[in-house]
């Protein structure tokens, strides 16, 4: 009498693969967590709108050296009020041009779910091909680079960045700030580079995106 041959145990690797997240959702939380604390830490140190507008502190500076002295006491004191005027501005920008403003959200999806996010241990695979991690941040960089300096969303960025510093820079050139009183650790010669630095959502982004590329690089 023949015995019957033993079933071996079958394991659906093309369910297994799809149980697991396309994202990794630890450092999805972790960089919208380190986001929102960096963000509200930032908004504690805004200045009162009603100062930065106050009529009365608004005078003709005497010379360009003047000017300059008051645009870097102006800078270290109002740099969040300034960040928000020049985030605004990129907005409205990007809000005027739906077709520029879908092209960069597709853009940071693409480095969010195909690179910084993803599973280290889920390759990428795309048209049947599977792609390295390494293939992945070139292509994703020749990308941007494409995007941003052959397309329009390039010169739309540059002007309006340029539009938001040339406010500030008004502004801080004709507001008086002998009445402005700086904390000891925010230096009256803060120039417009500590100011681009000191963006809480650009910091935030930058670490974490960093911290995500060191580990897989």
């Amino acid at each position: 009498m023949s015995s019957s041959p033993a079933i071996l145990p079958v394991t659906n690797q093309q369910a297994a693969t799809q149980s697991q997240p396309p994202i990794n959702s630890h450092a999805f939380r972790t960089f919208l967590s380190r986001l929102s604390s960096s963000l509200r830490e930032s908004l504690s140190q805004r200045r009162p709108w009603l100062e930065l507008v106050d009529r009365s502190s608004f005078a003709r500076p005497d010379s360009l050296t003047d000017s300059f002295s008051r645009i870097r006491k102006n800078l270290a004191y109002f740099k969040v009020n300034y960040s928000a005027i020049v985030s605004l501005v990129l907005a409205f920008s990007l809000l005027s041009h739906p077709f520029s403003l879908l092209v960069l959200l597709s853009l940071l999806g693409s480095w969010m779910f195909l690179y910084l996010f993803r599973s280290s241990d889920q390759p990428l695979v795309l048209f049947g091909r599977t792609f390295s991690d390494r293939e992945t941040l070139l292509a994703l960089v020749l990308t941007t680079i494409v995007v941003v300096f052959m397309t329009s969303v390039g010169s739309l960025l540059t002007s309006a960045l340029t539009i938001g510093i040339a406010i500030v820079c008004l502004h801080g050139a004709f507001r008086v700030p002998d009445d402005l009183f700086l904390d000891d650790q925010e230096p009256a010669n803060a120039g417009l580079l500590s100011f681009i630095g000191n963006s809480a959502a650009a910091s935030a982004a930058a670490s974490a995106a960093a911290s995500v590329v060191a580990a897989r690089v």
